[in-house]
């Protein structure tokens, strides 16, 4: 079945959908031996896709993780200030795996990799509204900021949906939440506490639709089960 070409390399594991658009402006993708555009459609069982005069791999097995990311790295798979990488702790699982979206390199916790584009895009599009939950340690906490915590506001010009946020322990100007969000802005749950008036200090995240991190250690990383792959389709 025919599909857009920056789909195709992507789903085999030639690359991230970014990178297959900037390998298709450099003319280095063809099909049938013409240089590929962006936007072109092919069918990978059919036409002769190649990249560099390779061939397009054949279908990998798709691979499921989640990862435990420590503070300090970063999830870009090619970082031009040398930075360590996240996809680097996965690097043992044995097949090429991209991040399904972003955990900023301040931030830790679970963080999903797959070498299944139409799974990570699935997950990453706005519409499905995939539920996520941060633990959330912040300064300049005064009582009832849980209250404007949880007004919606608009980031990028788009009203996120109200967070749902709980109060877990406050002492002083220093406060602890439990935050759920629908969407995935970028540094949202930053960006949401400083316009209630408090600094983040740690994030943490800790649940992604019906995955829990739970006592994974940090830097480590487990293959999800079928089950979880389905809950998550």
């Amino acid at each position: 079945m025919p599909e857009r070409i920056q789909k195709i390399l992507s789903a085999r594991g030639v690359a991230s959908r970014r990178r297959a658009e900037e390998l298709i402006r450099q003319g280095v993708v063809t099909v049938g031996g013409v240089p590929a555009t962006l936007g072109q459609t092919a069918d990978p069982e059919t036409d002769d896709i190649r990249i560099e005069g390779n061939p397009l791999p054949k279908q990998e097995t798709f691979v499921y993780l989640m990862l435990n990311k420590p503070r300090g790295y970063v999830t870009t798979l090619s970082d031009e200030r040398g930075r360590p990488e996240a996809a680097q702790l996965v690097a043992d699982c044995g097949v090429r795996v991209y991040p399904v979206g972003r955990l900023d390199m301040d931030s830790e916790g679970l963080l999903l990799f797959t070498n299944d584009g139409a799974f990570a895009n699935s997950l990453m599009h706005p519409r499905h509204e995939v539920k996520k939950s941060y633990l959330t340690w912040v300064t300049g906490y005064v009582p009832g900021a849980e209250a404007r915590l949880a007004r919606p506001i608009t980031l990028d010009g788009y009203a996120i949906r109200p967070p749902k946020v709980e109060l877990q322990r406050a002492e002083g100007g220093k406060a602890r939440f439990l935050i759920t969000i629908h969407e995935g802005r970028n540094r949202q749950v930053r960006r949401m506490c400083q316009a209630a008036g408090m600094q983040v200090t740690r994030l943490r995240r800790i649940k992604e639709g019906s995955l829990s991190l739970d006592d994974l250690p940090p830097g480590k990383w487990r293959y999800l089960t079928p089950d979880e792959v389905e809950k998550l389709r």
